[in-house]
């Protein structure tokens, strides 16, 4: 489990991109990106069903983020079982440009292998706790 040293260093992004970031209003995997981006961070979604959300061109896939988007931590609102993957194109990622700093797994999202994996790459990663929940919290 992160700790406290790691949220707040996760906290201190600029660019956060939002792997399952959807149009929905009323759905969590909408408001807690508006609300990140109402609090100064960027957002740059992921989801192949929209072309932008939030004002950001969205991407099919956190591979297809241009390079001189430089991200600093991947959000994560998909089911446990898609993490691996996510933290896979994380991993390819960070080898081919350099960025990606953490992974967040949201509430209820958890997967300890995927996360062994990108910790062991130097990615810190949270998980199953709420970005803005700890936002709110330490900011």
């Amino acid at each position: 489990m992160a700790n406290d040293d790691t949220v707040d260093d996760l906290l201190d992004a600029e660019t956060i991109v939002v792997v399952g970031c959807s149009r929905s209003p009323e759905k969590d995997a909408h408001r807690i990106p508006k609300y990140l981006n109402e609090h100064g961070y960027r957002i740059v979604p992921i989801n192949p069903h929209a072309e932008s959300i939030l004002g950001e061109t969205s991407y099919d896939r956190l591979t297809d983020v241009p390079e001189e988007i430089e991200i600093d931590v991947v959000d994560v609102f998909r089911p446990s079982e898609a993490v691996p993957n996510i933290i896979e194109d994380a991993l390819s990622r960070r080898d081919e440009v350099g960025d990606v700093q953490g992974i967040w797994l949201q509430l209820g999202i958890r997967n300890d292998e995927a996360a062994a994996s990108a910790e062991s790459a130097g990615i810190a990663v949270v998980q199953d706790r709420c970005m803005k929940i700890e936002h709110g919290r330490r900011r």
